[in-house]
């Protein structure tokens, strides 16, 4: 019997560890389902990463224990007393978002549609208003004796040690009533009414008097300023508070604004969503002011006499040269050159008030303006021009003002120009229009700060290496710059407000981000402070990719992340992935926000494929040429880094040329699209997702500065739009989207089916997602969409056994 029970002990622990075997390896195998599963799985790193206002806490959003929603966290500057903030304690915090005095002992901010003076020292707050109505941008005055911040499209300013309130604006929608004079038939009749009636002429005299008892009487008001049907933007006291300078956009009435319908709704009925239009509509006009309260006058400042305002675009002077050389002479007439539309932002005063200057857009984004402003005669004057016959952009520049900001000497503003190439600091003279490059080389700058003592610059640079984000000093007129950061990686800093600490959020290629603190020194060694990930994440050894340089046909180096299998197979089949967005890096050291992907290309690693993810040109992080070189021509030097990447794998890397697969979604599904229909012996198979399909559907802003617009540039959009190729396609092709897509809309991909149907092809499918916008969200779609995929390069890219 004793033997017995031993026997069936035995037994039970060997089916114990068996089974714990068996759990283990499926732990530490992946699949398709297990990927794409809620990414709680993972773990949920921190986030939202700012500092107490005293320096003495980070605060950060967290979520350790996989809840529906992150909780608030704090801790010590030196790393110590993790701990979890109250439901309390967090209402009490001030917003994080403020303006601050010089001094930095004060700080305004809104919360809840009210405004707040918070006092730093005693960590005491004084609510200034308490509305029903919402205050917003809030910022002190020159003087700093007062806050000033917006309400109803007006701007007011509270009196810091008095508590009184005064309108500085009065901004009226609608036309200003017509005055006499204006109208000679009305006028007439007035006049024709005075000198018959007695009556009329005594009650006008009466209500005349008593007009002018109570304008004697009333207290001064702001100017009444009406702005018709315009929208009120941008409102900026002056230091003297003399000026007031203002923006006013105009609403395009007769934009066509495209209809999503959201077929899975709660009332069961058709929903329809309203989103945006297409490029080349209608788009905002841009118009900018000066109230000048002491002459209580509006007027307009104007781009007119700014050099560079008349000269159209390259692309259309090409275009006005074709056309005149095919007119006859007397067809022929010379055109007066009109001055392109911009959009004006600031101004930024001296912190000593006697300088203003504004930065100026063009609305085909090829130029931007740096401007000195003299308030009192609207003049503007030419300090920096940034042209580029693309577009201009680049870190630290974007679409709009850009970063800007003055130099102690209160003579000079600082700014990003990609003039050298790359997106580098440079100052600006403003009496003497000297300018000077503070940072150069083949590396781009971002994210710039001044230290409060104005001796220092601290900034995000990848000049270690394009794939690697390092934190770096630098004294305020140039020189060596400190790397405060050594980590391989990328490091998103927050700097204390003693600035003797970083808070940093960092991520290595194969690491999600965690928090670290550290001194604010060279060579200081950094404490981590959070473990977010989940035993189940770190049982598997995620790879870490390989960053790889190769050779496009025309020379320009190309940027890649490789992943292989752990006994790569003689002659084996490749995936190459596209990422979206087009200016965007994920050929780099840290964690991917395509971090699904990443797993996936793990997942794929194991089942014997090579992937190579291409950082192809429009990308991010590699200066202006590789930012532009997509220009007029999408689906251009962007695909053929793919081919030529196709062909690296062939030639270094033992992959087989009839088993290479492409996807990827948005700009990479697009990028599919044109691969499988103009490349058709390059990829077998290919994966399109969310895919733009006819640029000529897509939104202004983005396609608009590459392309131009369809009307003056149709070339451009036929040449980069895969609608116009689909009878190129040879093999395998899936596609995939959402239907409530309100960035690219079903509507692309409906017309691309039809076209595939028309021209009989058989060789691709659709898969819809009736309830996915642009990126979706929910598990069993991802799971759904990417057992698709790989089901596609298993077919069509492993060997027949």
């Amino acid at each position: 019997m004793q033997l017995k029970q031993k026997a069936v002990a035995l037994m039970a622990f060997l089916l114990l560890g068996s089974n714990a075997l068996v759990a283990q390896n499926d732990k530490t195998d992946l699949s398709v389902e297990k990927i794409m599963r809620d990414p709680k799985w993972i773990g949920t790193p921190p986030g939202n990463v700012f500092w107490s206002e005293d320096g003495k806490k980070v605060y950060f959003s967290w979520n350790p224990d996989g809840n529906r929603q992150d909780s608030l966290y704090s801790v010590n500057a030196d790393g110590k007393n993790l701990q979890k903030v109250s439901a309390k304690d967090r209402r009490s915090l001030p917003a994080q978002r403020g303006e601050y005095n010089r001094a930095e002992t004060k700080k305004v901010y809104e919360k809840n549609g009210d405004i707040f003076l918070y006092d730093i020292k005693s960590g005491k707050a004084q609510q200034v208003t308490n509305t029903v109505e919402r205050e917003t941008s809030p910022a002190f005055s020159q003087d700093e004796q007062k806050v000033v911040y917006m309400k109803d499209n007006n701007l007011y300013a509270w009196s810091i040690s008095k508590g009184q309130t005064e309108q500085l604006t009065d901004f009226r929608k609608g036309r200003k009533p017509a005055e006499e004079g204006e109208n000679a038939q009305r006028d007439w009749l007035k006049e024709q009414q005075l000198s018959l009636l007695q009556i009329v002429r005594e009650r006008k005299q009466d209500k005349e008097a008593a007009e002018k008892q109570q304008k004697l009487e009333a207290p001064d008001r702001p100017k009444e300023i009406y702005v018709e049907d315009k929208v009120v933007n941008s409102v900026t006291l002056g230091p003297n508070e003399r000026f007031i300078t203002y923006q006013l956009i105009s609403r395009p009435k007769n934009a066509n604004v495209a209809i999503v319908p959201n077929f899975v709704t709660e009332s069961g009925y058709t929903e329809d969503i309203k989103t945006r239009t297409k490029v080349g509509d209608a788009q905002n006009t841009y118009e900018f002011f000066v109230y000048d309260t002491q002459r209580d006058s509006a007027y307009a400042v104007k781009m007119n006499d700014v050099e560079g305002i008349y000269d159209q675009p390259a692309y259309l002077l090409q275009q006005e040269a074709k056309a005149s050389a095919s007119a006859s002479a007397a067809d022929s007439k010379t055109k007066k050159p009109e001055a392109r539309a911009t959009a004006i932002y600031g101004p930024y005063w001296s912190e000593n008030g006697k300088h203003a200057v504004v930065v100026a857009r063009s609305a085909d984004n090829k130029d931007r303006w740096i401007l000195k402003l003299d308030p009192a005669t609207a003049k503007l004057t030419l300090l920096d021009r940034q042209r580029d016959e693309a577009w201009i952009n680049g870190p630290g520049i974007g679409y709009g003002p850009g970063e800007i900001g003055w130099m102690p000497d209160n003579k000079s503003v600082w700014f990003h120009s990609e003039e050298s190439g790359y997106s580098h600091l440079y100052t600006v003279n403003v009496n003497s229009g000297k300018k000077k490059a503070l940072t150069s080389g083949k590396y781009e700058v971002s994210d710039v700060r001044m230290s409060d003592d104005k001796k220092h610059f601290y900034f995000t640079a990848n000049k270690v290496h394009p794939g690697e984000k390092h934190f770096y000093r630098m004294p305020v007129n140039g020189g060596e710059m400190v790397q405060l950061t050594s980590m391989a990686g990328a490091h998103e800093v927050e700097l204390s407000p003693d600035e003797k600490h970083l808070a940093i959020r960092y991520s290595y290629s194969n690491k999600p981000w965690e928090l670290y603190v550290m001194d604010n020194k060279k060579n200081a060694k950094p404490k981590q402070v959070t473990n977010s990930l989940t035993e189940e994440f770190k049982s598997y050894d995620w790879r870490e990719p390989e960053v790889i340089t190769f050779k496009a046909e025309d020379g320009a180096d190309v940027h890649a992340r490789l992943y292989r299998p752990a006994k790569p197979e003689q002659n084996g089949p490749a995936v190459v992935f596209v990422h979206g967005a087009g200016y965007l890096q994920n050929a780099h050291k840290w964690w991917s926000s395509y971090f699904r992907e990443y797993m996936f290309h793990n997942f794929l690693a194991d089942q014997g494929y090579t992937v190579l993810d291409i950082d192809y040109r429009g990308s991010a992080g590699y200066g202006r040429d590789v930012r532009t070189g997509i220009y007029q021509f999408m689906g251009g030097k962007d695909l053929s880094d793919h081919v030529d990447g196709a062909r690296h794998l062939v030639e270094k890397y033992n992959v087989d040329p009839k088993r290479i697969g492409i996807y990827g979604g948005s700009y990479g599904g697009f990028i599919t699209l044109m691969a499988m229909f103009t490349e058709p012996d390059v990829f077998a198979a290919g994966a399109a997702l969310r895919s733009v399909t006819d640029w000529a559907h897509y939104n202004h802003g983005y396609t608009s500065n590459i392309l131009n617009t369809p009307y003056t540039d149709s070339t451009a959009y036929a040449k980069s739009s895969p609608i116009y190729y689909a009878e190129g396609l040879k093999g395998a092709l899936l596609i995939c989207h959402g239907m409530v897509d309100t960035n690219v809309h079903f509507q692309d991909v409906v017309r691309l089916t039809q076209r595939l149907i028309e021209l009989g092809k058989d060789n691709w499918e659709l898969a819809v997602y009736p309830v996915e916008d642009h990126g979706f969200t929910e598990p069993a779609s991802w799971t759904d969409e990417y057992k698709r995929i790989f089901k596609l390069f298993e077919e069509n890219l492993k060997e027949k056994k």
